[in-house]
C-alpha cells in the first residue's frame, strides 16, 4: 500500500531551496508490501531520497547472546548505498562496509532495537536491511523512519501468529534530521542543504516522546544553545508528524 501525505506549502514563505517552510518535511510516501519475500518490506520516501527496508526474521540469536545466556532475540540492521544512489558513481563496498557504512548501521540498529521488547521476542534474530536507491540527504534517518514501519509489519504478523505476545512492541520510533543553513534553522535538509549546512543534526525519538539519539556537529562556527533547542524544537515537530504517517502507513498494510 502508498502513503503519502505532504504538509501544505506557503508559497509566501518559500524561503528555501526546493520552496519548503524552515519547519516542513519533504513529501513523505511508505509503499508496504514493496518486494514479495520479505516478512516486512517497505519502500520510503522523504523528497528524492528513497531507501528499501526488508525485514528477515530467523530462528536462533547471535553467539554472543548464546554464550551470555541471555535470553530474548536480537534486533540489527545493515545499510548500503547503490553504485548510482549518487551524482556519480559510488563503488560497492565489496572488502567490507566501511567506517561511516557501520557508524550507520550501529544507529540504524540501537534505533529499532527500542522499539522492540527483545526478552519477548524469543530465540530470533530480525536484521533490517536498508538499501539506499536514491539520496538526497537524511538517507540514515529515512532507513530508520522506514524501518521502523517493515519492522513494526513483521511483528504484527508474528502476533497474528501467535508465535509471540503483543507485550513485545515497544514505542514507535522515526527520526529526521535538522540544521542551520545560512544561520535559519530547517527541518529536514535535503542534499543541497546539507551540503551547506553550518550545521547538521540527526534525532531518534519514540512516541513517548523520548529520545533515542541526538547527533549533532558544527560543520563551521560553534553553535549556541539556543539555535541548538530551535534545531531541537524543529526535529520534535517533523517526528511527531512522522510517526502520524507510519501509523496510517501500518494500518494501511493490514
Amino acid at each position: 500500500m502508498k502513503q503519502s501525505r505532504p504538509i501544505k506549502r506557503s508559497p509566501s514563505s518559500s524561503r528555501r531551496v526546493d520552496g519548503r517552510q524552515f519547519a516542513e518535511l519533504r513529501p513523505v510516501n511508505f509503499e508496504t508490501k514493496f518486494v514479495r519475500y520479505p516478512e516486512g518490506s517497505v519502500l520510503v520516501s522523504m523528497g528524492y531520497t528513497r531507501v528499501l527496508c526488508n525485514v528477515t526474521i530467523q530462528d536462533g540469536v547471535p553467539n554472543w547472546m548464546r554464550d551470555q545466556q541471555k535470553p530474548g532475540g536480537w534486533v540489527t540492521a545493515e545499510y548500503s548505498m547503490l553504485p548510482r544512489s549518487t551524482h556519480t558513481r559510488t563503488s560497492r563496498e565489496t572488502r567490507g562496509p566501511s567506517g561511516r557504512t557501520q557508524e550507520i548501521q550501529r544507529l540504524i540498529g540501537r534505533s529499532l532495537r527500542s522499539a522492540v521488547h527483545l526478552e519477548q521476542l524469543g530465540a530470533r534474530t530480525i536484521t533490517v536491511d536498508c538499501d539506499v536507491l536514491q539520496a538526497d540527504g537524511g538517507t540514515r534517518t529515512a532507513s530508520i523512519t522506514g524501518g521502523y514501519v517493515a519492522l513494526r509489519i513483521a511483528l504484527d504478523k508474528l502476533i497474528r501468529e501467535k508465535q509471540v505476545h503483543r507485550s513485545v512492541l515497544g514505542p514507535q520510533v522515526a527520526a529526521v534530521s535538522a540544521g542551520l543553513v545560512k544561520g535559519k534553522g530547517c527541518l529536514d535538509l535535503c542534499y543541497l542543504e546539507d551540503s551547506k549546512a553550518e550545521t547538521d543534526m540527526n534525532v531518534v525519538m519514540n512516541s513517548n516522546g523520548e529520545f533515542i539519539e541526538i547527533q549533532g556537529t558544527a560543520e563551521g562556527k560553534p553553535f549556541s544553545e539556543a539555535l541548538f533547542n530551535h534545531m531541537l524544537k524543529l526535529a520534535r515537530g517533523g517526528i511527531k508528524e512522522l510517526l502520524r504517517q507510519q501509523l496510517k502507513a501500518i494500518e494501511a498494510a493490514e
